[in-house]
């Protein structure tokens, strides 16, 4: 149905594309763009010293965001959440949201090699535009929980490869 309100959900490693595609898929019809990573930053920023921090304010806000979403597919927008859904939890979390909305989802899931994504990351650290300079350590200890997702979770995926060099 052309009409109904679809939750955009974004699923890769740090690095491999996640906010660029929540922006170009911002650009469609009646879409929001919700940023875990901006709000974090704005509202919690001088505290996010440590995984545990921000693994912390990640939940709180979660809790705030949550009645906001379905409220916002209910009313008929469609939603790109740039969270992470990486792993079984947080996606069992995000795919919650659509309880007791008529959304439809889209499990978008960047398929991008670990070199290219520390490559990016490198990058994106040296340029400073991101709200947080993630270290290779950090990223690696992020990535050890990474878990691609299986089809009895029951999501429909698009695929999106790395772009060829």
């Amino acid at each position: 149905m052309a009409d109904q309100p679809t939750l955009h959900l974004l699923c890769g490693r740090i690095a491999s594309g996640k906010s660029t595609l929540a922006t170009e898929l911002g650009h469609g019809p009646r879409t929001v763009v919700i940023r875990e990573d901006d709000w974090l930053q704005e509202l919690y920023g001088a505290e996010l010293t440590s995984m545990r921090n921000y693994m912390r304010r990640a939940g709180q806000f979660r809790g705030v965001v949550e009645p906001h979403v379905a409220d916002l597919l209910t009313a008929g927008a469609s939603v790109v959440l740039d969270f992470q859904a990486n792993t079984v939890e947080a996606r069992g979390w995000l795919r919650g949201l659509l309880m007791g909305t008529n959304a439809t989802h889209v499990l978008h899931v960047l398929d991008v090699p670990e070199e290219v994504c520390l490559e990016r990351l490198r990058a994106r650290n040296k340029e400073g535009f991101h709200p947080f300079a993630v270290t290779e350590d950090q990223f690696r200890q992020v990535s050890r929980h990474f878990v691609p997702p299986a089809p009895e979770e029951g999501f429909v995926i698009e695929v999106h490869p790395a772009p060829a060099r």
